[in-house]
């Protein structure tokens, strides 16, 4: 199994991706760990990898992976983002839909179109291009969708990453420019096709930007290149 290629992106990503390094950085204010990979990864090129530990993967109908007994489904409906001013809860909810798809009941762009309705309408802050790059690309979808493949995912936990908690506990007002806080989920996506019940599962950690500001429902604001502890 392989998660799904990227494609390299023009500058507009690469100011996209930077600009969500920079408004994560507004909150994360005197923080050495996380503030170190945000930058990085604002400066560097667009097209690099989605790490697999945050992105679907594509299984071969003729592999036998283990895992644990994924039953027989029905087609599932497309996320809708929940109505809450709880980060951790709609983080955990936003990553639950990333995780998930069902190339039996929508289209690779329906997909898609339903992932960019959790972003924040804030477009200065939507990282609109970290969301998609967790879609499969469409010639993927085609051979998954041949297939009847489906994810679901399920959510172990969620929690504010150290680096944050301290910089809140430094800097308690940083946070009221952007209401931008990081979120580090982990659970387990398992994956099944037809012809194999049992399909295969395996574990998922991601870490988001979700803005939740005190007279709006939080939104997801993108996906980070990387897993903050």
């Amino acid at each position: 199994m392989a998660p799904h290629s990227t494609h390299p992106g023009g500058a507009s990503r690469v100011r996209r991706r930077a600009l969500l390094g920079t408004t994560v950085l507004v909150v994360l204010v005197a923080l050495a760990g996380l503030a170190a990979y945000l930058t990085r990864d604002g400066r560097g090129p667009s097209n690099s990898p989605v790490p697999p530990s945050s992105s679907p993967t594509a299984a071969s109908p003729s592999a036998s992976p283990s895992g644990p007994h994924t039953p027989r489904t029905g087609p599932r409906a497309l996320p809708d983002p929940p109505k809450t001013h709880d980060p951790i809860r709609y983080g955990k909810a936003a990553a639950k839909a990333l995780w998930s798809y069902d190339t039996r009941a929508y289209s690779q762009t329906e997909l898609r179109k339903a992932l960019r309705g959790w972003l924040t309408t804030e477009k200065k802050y939507a990282d609109q291009a970290s969301v998609d790059k967790v879609v499969p690309s469409r010639a993927l979808w085609k051979e998954m969708a041949a297939n009847g493949q489906f994810a679901r995912a399920k959510v172990h936990e969620g929690h504010f990453p150290h680096a944050f908690t301290q910089a809140l506990q430094e800097d308690p007002g940083a946070i009221t420019q952007a209401y931008v806080y990081a979120v580090t989920v982990s659970g387990k996506q398992s994956i099944a096709w037809k012809g194999s019940p049992d399909g295969g599962a395996e574990s998922r950690s991601a870490t988001l930007a979700v803005q939740c500001r005190p007279d709006h429902a939080c939104a997801l604001v993108g996906v980070m290149p990387s897993v903050a502890p």
